[in-house]
């Protein structure tokens, strides 16, 4: 663990998230070994992400957040929710933008910009589209760490990815067995599957660069991330792990997630 301490946050972020897109990769690769997914287990693991992305939100992200606006003295609850509304307004635009389709429904259901783009392409995108504010989350909350925030600590950005990482097991399978059911080779549904990860580490260093050139930016950040974040949650997430009809068991996993999620920030941070 000393090596990992003694690293740039910005490899230490890089490293995270490289962990993160691993995680996307286990997951994809279970095409290896199964051609479909029981729909109740789908639905369980879908509930449990949002959970985990729930409470990572709050506990990792919107509690420093209104902590450190507290320390910085005016308007308390303005930069915290700046950032929270600005990050659902982010991510409302890329979904209305990028075309991309949720898994569960029809190539004619894609949203964002109308396109002849393959079922294949959608899938990934619809993925990658909500990596996009846990890579940022993840980086951010390294930031934190090197910008010297007093609620910050290298255990809590590193129980952060490790519940990014846990929620992103079932992402991954979500995409590459799906593919496979459509006649993909198990190789293309998991290059597929997997590569809707890579822009998790991307979004990681950036987060980590913007916070440490601009450190009073970072409430807006943390709390930025946290709004993306529950916006995914709300749009996606809970919705397909819905639509099986299992919604109790969906309902537990949702809450067995966020305790979770809340276990490892409180016990590692």
């Amino acid at each position: 663990m000393e090596w990992f301490l003694s690293l740039n946050p910005i490899f230490q972020a890089l490293l995270a998230t490289l962990f993160t897109w691993g995680v996307t990769a286990a997951g994809a690769a279970l095409v290896f070994f199964f051609k479909n997914i029981n729909k109740k287990l789908l639905d369980a693991m879908m509930g449990f992400a949002a959970g985990v992305m729930i409470a990572a939100s709050f506990w990792s992200l919107l509690a420093p957040a209104i902590e450190m606006a507290s320390e910085a003295g005016g308007i308390v609850w303005l930069p915290p929710a700046v950032g929270f509304i600005g990050g659902g307004i982010f991510l409302l635009t890329v979904d209305r933008i990028l075309p991309h389709l949720h898994v569960g429904f029809k190539t004619e259901e894609a949203e964002g910009i109308k396109t002849s783009w393959k079922r294949s392409v959608l899938l990934v995108l619809a993925i990658t589209l909500h990596n996009i504010p846990e890579g940022l989350a993840v980086g951010v909350a390294f930031g934190a760490v090197a910008a010297g925030l007093p609620t910050a600590s290298i255990a809590s950005a590193v129980a952060l990815a490790i519940g990014i990482g846990i929620q992103n097991f079932p992402e991954g399978a979500a995409v590459s067995l799906p593919l496979r059911r459509e006649g993909f080779s198990r190789l293309k549904s998991f290059v597929y599957g997997q590569a809707s990860g890579i822009v998790e580490p991307i979004a990681g260093v950036l987060g980590v660069v913007a916070v440490m050139a601009m450190r009073s930016l970072l409430p807006y950040a943390l709390s930025f991330a946290a709004g993306a974040m529950i916006f995914v949650v709300i749009e996606e997430l809970i919705p397909e792990s819905q639509l099986g009809g299992n919604t109790d068991l969906a309902t537990i996993a949702t809450i067995m997630g966020f305790v979770v999620m809340m276990v490892l920030d409180v016990a590692l941070g």
